[in-house]
């Protein structure tokens, strides 16, 4: 069985938003890239406060329903 990344960013909600997952616990509920870049430093899995966080590492994120563009 193929192993997932450690950060799931979950299809866009119909109320909006989008539940972000890490190693399968909830971390919250992401509007936008920027709320995204925060859980995963908050989680240890990103760069220091000053590095941008690469948000299109398909080792880190799958992205499902959509990719990091997509919103609602």
């Amino acid at each position: 069985m193929a192993e997932h990344p450690p950060v799931i960013v979950h299809p866009p909600s119909t109320t909006g938003g989008r539940r972000v997952t890490v190693r399968g616990q909830i971390v919250g509920l992401a509007h936008g890239r920027g709320e995204v870049a925060a859980m995963l430093r908050a989680a240890g899995l990103a760069p220091g406060p000053d590095e941008a966080v690469e948000l299109d590492r398909p080792e880190l994120i799958e992205w499902r329903g959509g990719d990091l563009d997509t919103w609602g």
